[in-house]
């Protein structure tokens, strides 16, 4: 099996030994993104909103790099470092994906890298042509 990188400049690099996404048997596996912005390598202000949006901003960059668009994602996986976040990540959340909503799994966390309060990994289907 062949793997292929994927990465783009709109969303943050990785921070670490890792891709921002990889591409094998047909899927497409996005790395955890976390509220970084991708011009100047700062996490965003704004509390649980501010970041969730921007984590789904990265997600959806990198998604779109693939040459697919957010209804291609089949699963998502959310961390969150308090529980009690999740109807304000939930309703932002909601304004990314339409039905049929991606399989998804919420976790609490001690906590992420950075110290952010959420990051989120995803799985998609890709098109034919990968």
């Amino acid at each position: 099996m062949t793997i292929q990188c994927i990465t783009t400049d709109h969303a943050p690099a990785a921070i670490g030994p890792y891709s921002q996404a990889v591409v094998a048997g047909g899927m497409l596996y996005v790395s955890g993104q976390i509220p970084l912005d991708c011009k100047t390598g700062a996490m965003v202000d704004g509390g649980i909103s501010s970041q969730t949006k921007q984590v789904l901003e990265n997600l959806k960059a990198i998604v779109e790099a693939s040459e697919c668009d957010m209804s291609h994602v089949v699963k998502v996986t959310i961390y969150l470092t308090d529980l009690q976040q999740f109807s304000v990540v939930n309703e932002i959340y909601g304004t990314f994906f339409s039905a049929p909503y991606p399989a998804r799994a919420c976790v609490e966390v001690s906590n992420l890298p950075k110290g952010v309060e959420v990051e989120m990994d995803a799985i998609v289907q890709l098109t034919l042509k990968h």
